[in-house]
């Protein structure tokens, strides 16, 4: 896998198709200008994306920023590109997906949708409970219905800092080939936000 580093974070510079889910797990994760800017006042969170198997530059400034300081092109990959990429690739292999993070309401209009637009896949959601830290208890329930239903990919969306954080700290115990902290995309793929 061809990486760049950029401010001592290791950018994918390959494209969407370059990303082999088969063997190893893979933790992606996603680094935008806002999230650049976060991380380096909070060193768990810059760890967590440091530590990512994949870092997708999601946004024009981190390709740019790419471009400048290493004269290397490299293309802007947005979490709504990973979501796509991934529900198309396992609609054609009847996949399995779980998405966990939002409200119920968000999860059940991502299953209506999913079921019309990618109708192999089998797809199953959580709700985790709507707090700043879960406690070990919400950690492990959380982890025990992604287990339940084996996907091979498991959609994450609990805001970022906080998504990135807790799948670095659980990510040897989720049993899924690819895990993908992706955040706004559910509440974009629902339709709750424009």
């Amino acid at each position: 896998m061809s990486i760049v580093h950029i401010f001592h974070y290791p950018v994918f510079s390959q494209s969407l198709s370059d990303i082999d889910i088969e063997g190893s797990k893979k933790l992606i994760q996603t680094i935008n200008a806002y999230s650049y800017v976060i991380a380096e006042r909070t060193p768990e969170f810059k760890k967590a994306l440091q530590n990512a198997d994949v870092l997708i530059p999601d946004g024009f400034p981190i390709v740019l920023a790419t471009r400048i300081l290493t004269g290397k092109k490299i293309t802007k990959i947005a979490g709504a590109d990973l979501f796509f990429h991934f529900m198309n690739m396992l609609n054609n292999s009847s996949g399995r997906v779980f998405f966990i993070g939002s409200t119920e309401a968000t999860l059940t209009k991502i299953k209506e949708r999913a079921a019309q637009e990618f109708p192999n896949i089998h797809v199953a959601t959580y709700s985790p409970p709507y707090k700043p830290k879960f406690t070990k208890e919400d950690s492990e329930k959380m982890i025990q219905e992604i287990n339940k239903h084996t996907p091979n990919v498991v959609f994450v969306g609990m805001t970022a800092p906080k998504q990135e954080m807790w799948v670095e700290e659980h990510k040897a115990e989720i049993n899924a080939q690819a895990i993908c902290s992706i955040g706004a995309v559910f509440d974009f793929y629902a339709g709750t936000v424009k």
